[in-house]
């Protein structure tokens, strides 16, 4: 005894099963709530405050700090041993104005390398500082 249908056999079901696309979304709904505050971190930027008075009138010196790849620092130009870097930043914190620091930091340059020249100009007490990238886009 067979169960008579009232379709035939070529006849296909050709609507969507939207069950198992509503149970990924659902999945991922809960993946993206839960990793959500994982990543909204707060880096904390210490940004100058907008004031209204005029631009100084003295222009404060410029020094070049450069990174090579081989950890050799050079200050305005010339090769520098990290001892005489200290000493150069020491003195450039006592200015008044405080010159300005342009870090050019060589691409194959190891991280440690600029992390060293960095901690340095902050711990000497150097608050200005600006990263100089060349024209290719290297830093």
């Amino acid at each position: 005894m067979g169960i008579s249908t009232n379709r035939s056999e070529d006849e296909f079901n050709t609507s969507i099963n939207v069950v198992p696309l509503v149970d990924i979304m659902l999945v991922l709904l809960i993946i993206f709530i839960i990793t959500l505050p994982v990543m909204t971190h707060a880096v904390k930027i210490d940004l100058p405050r907008a004031t209204n008075e005029p631009p100084p009138t003295v222009i404060p010196e410029t020094i070049n700090i450069d990174v090579q790849y081989d950890g050799s620092v050079r200050w305005n130009g010339s090769n520098v041993s990290p001892a005489d870097m200290r000493s150069y930043i020491k003195d450039a914190a006592g200015k008044d104005p405080q010159p300005e620091i342009h870090l050019s930091i060589d691409r194959r340059a190891k991280y440690d390398y600029a992390a060293a020249v960095l901690f340095a100009v902050q711990r000497g007490g150097l608050k200005k500082l600006g990263f100089v990238a060349d024209a290719s886009g290297s830093l």
